[in-house]
C-alpha cells in the first residue's frame, strides 16, 4: 500500500495578519548588545522521497547569515530528538535577547491542529511515522515567543504548503510581537527545486548578496516577485509580519563589508531554472477518501496506541475516529504495569513468559542463557568461555556470540551516486578481531541493565528477548562495551567502520553479500521477503547468515560504529582503524534497517546520527581484539 505511495513534503498554513503598516516608518535598531541568533535545519535524508537541494540550503544558508553577523547553529538530517533539543536550546537562547532566526528546507505536512516539519530518517510513506515524529511549527514560535530585550524573530521556512488529510479551515495563530514568518508557496501550492537550490532560498541568497541592508518585508517581496516569475505563477511565496518597524538583517554587523563569501554562495546557486517544479512536495494520486483508506490499512492491526493517536491527529472526525479511540482505551488498559526493581532480589525459579511475534518460522536463540535477571555481574564475571566447533566463542552465559575474522582487505565504499561512499578505497585489515554472529539482544541488554551497568529500554520497543535491542544512542552502545570489557575481562568495544563492511561483505565484492540482484530471504527488510512485520524487527538469526557465518548484518537495525561521521572517504585510514576526531558528535551506523527498502540493504550504505540520539530503528553489534 504505502511503498506505492509518495507522500509530500508539505508546510501547511498558519492565518496570520499585517499588524502595523510597514512604509514610512524608521528603521528600527536591533539594540546596542547586537545578538543574532539563528537555527538553521537542512533534512533530505528521507526514505522513498529524499530532497538533495535540502541540505545544501542549509549550508549556503548558514554561511550568508554568519557573513551578516549571527551566531548560527546548523542541523542537516536532523533527526526528531535531534530537532527537539535544537528548538528548545535556540529558545533557551534568546532568552538574553536579540534577534532570533529559523530557517528550515525539508519535508512537512499540517493535519487539522497542527503543521508538522518532518525530521530526517522518517518514511514520508509511513503516515503513521510521519504524525507521530513530525517537529511543530509551532514549537520554533513558541520557543521565540517570550519577550526580551531588543526581540526581533525570523521564521523562514523552504517547503511546500499542501495538506493530505481530513480537510479543515485554515487555522489562526497570533504572530508574536516582533515576528516575521515567510513561507516559500502560498496555501495548496507546491515548492521547486533549482540546479542547486530551492529556488525560494536561492532567490533570497541572491537578496542577501545584493541587498543585504534592505528592509527584510521589502526583501522578500522582491523573493517573492523573482520566484512568481521563474516558475510562471505556479509558485507565490506568502510573508506576513508583527514588526512595528521596518529591519535589516545586516543591522548590529560592523564587519559587514559586502562579504565575498555571499556572491560566492550566490553564484554557486545558479540560475533560478526550475528544474523540479513540485521537487518539495508530490501529492499521493488517491483521493482524500482512499488515502484516509490506506491510512488506517497500514495501521489497523497495530498493537501501538502512538499509531491509532497518529491517526486521530490526521482525522479527528474519520470514519475510524470511533474504533480508533476503542482500541486506544485498550490497548492503554491492557499495558502492563512497570515492573518492580529485582536487580536483588532471590532468582526466579522460571523465566517471565516471551512475548511471540507472528512468523513464517522459528527464529533461533543465539546461545542458550541463564534469563538475564537472574545473571549477577558476579557471576557473569566468573563464567567460563564457551567455545564453539566453529571457533565462535562466548565469554559468558548472558554475553554475545562471537565470531573470529582473520586479517585481510577489501575494496571499501562505492562509486554510487551517493557521495559520502567515495571514494571506493583498498583497506587492508592488519589484526584479526572478533564480532558479533548477531546484533545484541534485548535479553542481553538487561543482562547489563540488571546489573546497573545500562539504562532500561523503552518496553514499547524491547518485549521480544531474543529481538535486537533498539532505540538506542551511540553513547549508549558505549555503556554496554564498557560493562561487558569490565565483567569479562575481555576488550570489548564497538567495531570500527571498515571491520564492519569487511565482516559485512563476507570477502565478496558484489553489492550485496549474496550478488549484485536483489534476492529474497537474506536480510530483514520491507522488500527483502518474509518474514517481516511492519511494528518490529524479527528475531536475530531469522534469516541467512552471511559466508563469515554474521547474521542480520543488512537490515534489521541500523548497527552502530565506532567512527566519528565524515563525509565521504577522502583520507581515510587504510588499515582498518578507528576514523575519530576531537569532539566528534556524530557517528556513523550501517546496514539499514527493517523499515527501509532494499536500496538500504547494500553493503557501502552509511548513514550518521548524533551521537546521543536514541532512535527506534537504531541497535548495534560487538567487536573484541583477538591476541
Amino acid at each position: 500500500m504505502w511503498r506505492k505511495l509518495l507522500l509530500v513534503c508539505m508546510i501547511g498554513i498558519i492565518e496570520v495578519h499585517w499588524s502595523g503598516a510597514q512604509a514610512g516608518l524608521a528603521q528600527a535598531e536591533v539594540g546596542t548588545d547586537g545578538r543574532k541568533i539563528a537555527l538553521v535545519i537542512g533534512n533530505g535524508h528521507y526514505p522513498g522521497s529524499p530532497l538533495g537541494n535540502a541540505r545544501r540550503d542549509a549550508q549556503a544558508v548558514s554561511a550568508a547569515l554568519t557573513s551578516l553577523g549571527f551566531d548560527v547553529v546548523a542541523e542537516t538530517d536532523a533527526t526528531p530528538q535531534r530537532m527537539n533539543d535544537a528548538i528548545a536550546e535556540f529558545g533557551r537562547r534568546l532568552q538574553a535577547g536579540g534577534v532570533g532566526l529559523f530557517y528550515f528546507a525539508g519535508h512537512g505536512f499540517q493535519t487539522p491542529g497542527s503543521t508538522l516539519l518532518v525530521p530526517a530518517g522518517v518514511d514520508a510513506r509511513s503516515p503513521a511515522m510521519l504524525v507521530r515524529d513530525g517537529v511543530d511549527l509551532a514549537s520554533v514560535i513558541t520557543a521565540m515567543s517570550a519577550p526580551r530585550p531588543h526581540q526581533r524573530n525570523f521564521v523562514i521556512v523552504d517547503a511546500c504548503l499542501t495538506q493530505p488529510f481530513e480537510s479543515t479551515s485554515q487555522f489562526t495563530v497570533a504572530l508574536p510581537n516582533q515576528t516575521l514568518l515567510s513561507l516559500a508557496t502560498s496555501p495548496g501550492k507546491f515548492a521547486a527545486d533549482g540546479a542547486r537550490h530551492g529556488v525560494f532560498t536561492a532567490a533570497w541568497l541572491r537578496e542577501l548578496s545584493e541587498s543585504p541592508h534592505d528592509d527584510v518585508a521589502i526583501m522578500l517581496q522582491r523573493v517573492a516577485a523573482n520566484v512568481t516569475a521563474v516558475t510562471h505563477g505556479r509558485q507565490r511565496p506568502w510573508s506576513a509580519s508583527s514588526f512595528d518597524a521596518a529591519v535589516s538583517l545586516a543591522e548590529a554587523s560592523p564587519a559587514f563589508d559586502a562579504p565575498r563569501d555571499i556572491a560566492e554562495l550566490q553564484a554557486q546557486a545558479g540560475s533560478d531554472t526550475v528544474i523540479a517544479p513540485h521537487s518539495r512536495g508530490i501529492m499521493p494520486k488517491d483521493s482524500n477518501e482512499q488515502y484516509e483508506l490506506t491510512f488506517w490499512d497500514s495501521i489497523k492491526d497495530s498493537n501501538y496506541a502512538s499509531d491509532y493517536e497518529a491517526y486521530l491527529k490526521a482525522y479527528p472526525n474519520g470514519r475510524f475516529a470511533t474504533l480508533a479511540r476503542a482500541r486506544i482505551e485498550r490497548l492503554k488498559a491492557a499495558a502492563p504495569k512497570p515492573a518492580p526493581d529485582t536487580s536483588r532480589a532471590a532468582p526466579a525459579s522460571t523465566p517471565p513468559p516471551q512475548q511471540q511475534r507472528p512468523s513464517a518460522a522459528a527464529p533461533p536463540t543465539p546461545a542458550p542463557a541463564a534469563p538475564a535477571a537472574t545473571a549477577p555481574a558476579q557471576a557473569i564475571t566468573k563464567a567460563a568461555p564457551a567455545t564453539h566447533s566453529s571457533g565462535e566463542s562466548k565469554d559468558c552465559a548472558a554475553c554475545p556470540v562471537m565470531v573470529p575474522l582473520a586479517a585481510g582487505s577489501f575494496t571499501m565504499g562505492s562509486n554510487s551516486d551517493d557521495p559520502s561512499e567515495k571514494p571506493p578505497h583498498h583497506v587492508a585489515i592488519a589484526t584479526p578481531f572478533a564480532i558479533g554472529k548477531y546484533e545484541v539482544t534485548v535479553e542481553q541488554w538487561n543482562a547489563c541493565a540488571d546489573a546497573n551497568g545500562c539504562p532500561r529500554l523503552s518496553p514499547e520497543n524491547n518485549t521480544v528477548k531474543n529481538a535486537p535491542a533498539r532505540d538506542l544512542s551511540w553513547d549508549d552502545a558505549q555503556l554496554y562495551v564498557k560493562w561487558l570489557a569490565k565483567v569479562t575481562g575481555k576488550p570489548y568495544r564497538l567495531p570500527t567502520e571498515a571491520e564492519w563492511e569487511y565482516a559485512d561483505r563476507g570477502g565478496t565484492a558484489t553489492k550485496y553479500w549474496w550478488g549484485d540482484p536483489m534476492r529474497k530471504g537474506n536480510a530483514n527488510c520491507k522488500d527483502c521477503g518474509d518474514p517481516w512485520h511492519k511494528e518490529g524487527p524479527e528475531s536475530v538469526g531469522s534469516f541467512a547468515a552471511n559466508p563469515y557465518g554474521l547474521y542480520d548484518m543488512n537490515g534489521s537495525v541500523w548497527e552502530w560504529v565506532g567512527d566519528c561521521w565524515h563525509n565521504s572517504y577522502q583520507n581515510a585510514p587504510t588499515d582498518g582503524r578507528i576514523w575519530d576526531a576531537p569532539g566528534c558528535n556524530m557517528r556513523v551506523i550501517r546496514g539499514g534497517s527493517w523499515r527501509e527498502g532494499n536500496d538500504y540493504m547494500l553493503a557501502s550504505t552509511r548513514f550518521k546520527y548524533s551521537a546521543s540520539v536514541r532512535q527506534s530503528q537504531d541497535g548495534f553489534r560487538v567487536a573484541k581484539d583477538l591476541k
